[in-house]
């Protein structure tokens, strides 16, 4: 198979400002055998009339209207409507780089099923990147150079939402969009991973990823903090969490306490630590939190750790190579 036919799936929503841009860099790819199935989640600007005027000029972009509501309902609507072999996600406001689809087939034919396909990214804006973005790109270009993204999947999302690709058939096999759960992207990672897909190495940046003030991530509740922490949990107590271990909360802030009371909740048993002294000895929810050195006098345990400071995760990771713990099995961080 050497020239498959690509599906790219967009969903859009109010992005007149942007779409036009988008689509451009779609047809101006090197690559050019793709079919790009577009689903409008019920905008209310001129978006639609102004994609399907550029659906008029190449038969290739397919416009629908979302039948449901929102992004996954819009995803598996356009996925319904594919017929590519490799399928690939691009968001509206975003900018293709004209070697895109080129790069990540080609990594993919080469490596095969059971892979995925990923490229590094730029953040852009008008408004400036701030410096959180900047950090989260340069880390997650970090993982997608080495194909190490899997590596700190409990952190944040590692896989890039608008820059991966992916065979159809392991697509299906990871049942992607289903249920609905959002943050979906965050979601179809942890698929991925699940079913044991490998990143595939790139050190090219792929596409230019658009921040602004009123972009979906940011506006949407299903993008919100509350979100992401209950999906980290349930995929760690699904995937890697180990039964014969003394699970381990390290943390007291906002989310050690709802990891804590999830926990709880769940009747399962675990030690509590932290190393803020106006913490230590404190009962919260039945639970006394204890300093973190005692984690040293505690046999077989697996911490989830939810220190967000970075000069303190890396005293943390420092400390645990100390002790002779290894990431993923015997250390997770939630942040």
């Amino acid at each position: 198979m050497q020239n498959p036919l690509i599906s790219i799936l967009i969903p859009f929503k109010n992005t007149e400002e942007f779409i036009v841009d988008c689509l451009e860099s779609i047809i101006k790819q090197s690559y050019t055998n793709w079919e790009l199935l577009i689903v409008d989640d019920n905008s209310t600007d001129s978006s639609f009339s102004m994609v399907e005027t550029m659906a008029q000029h190449d038969d290739r972009i397919k416009l629908f209207k979302n039948s449901g509501s929102g992004i996954i309902d819009a995803l598996k609507l356009a996925f319904n409507q594919s017929t590519g072999e490799l399928i690939t996600r691009m968001d509206s406001d975003d900018i293709m780089r004209q070697n895109k689809l080129k790069i990540l087939s080609n990594n993919l034919l080469t490596y095969g099923k059971q892979h995925v396909a990923v490229g590094m990214v730029n953040y852009f804006s008008a408004e400036g990147i701030k410096a959180g973005y900047k950090s989260y790109e340069i880390w997650l270009n970090g993982l997608t150079k080495n194909g190490t993204n899997y590596s700190e999947i409990y952190k944040e999302c590692v896989i890039p939402s608008p820059c991966w690709m992916i065979h159809r058939e392991d697509l299906i096999s990871c049942n992607a969009f289903e249920p609905n759960r959002y943050p979906e992207d965050y979601d179809l990672a942890f698929r991925f991973y699940k079913h044991r897909y490998k990143c595939i190495p790139c050190d090219v940046v792929l596409h230019d990823w658009r921040d602004y003030s009123h972009r979906t991530s940011r506006t949407n509740e299903h993008y919100a903090e509350n979100h992401f922490i209950p999906l980290k949990l349930d995929y760690f107590l699904e995937l890697d969490y180990k039964p014969e271990k003394t699970l381990v909360v390290w943390g007291a802030g906002n989310k050690g306490k709802f990891i804590a009371k999830s926990l709880i909740e769940k009747n399962m048993a675990f030690e509590w630590i932290c190393d803020n002294p106006k913490k230590i000895g404190r009962d919260i929810y039945g639970k006394i939190l204890s300093p973190f050195n005692c984690l040293e006098t505690i046999e077989n345990t697996q911490s989830i750790i939810t220190v967000a400071n970075k000069t303190a995760q890396t005293e943390i990771r420092d400390y645990m190579d100390k002790l002779n713990m290894k990431s993923i099995s015997d250390y997770v961080f939630f942040c």
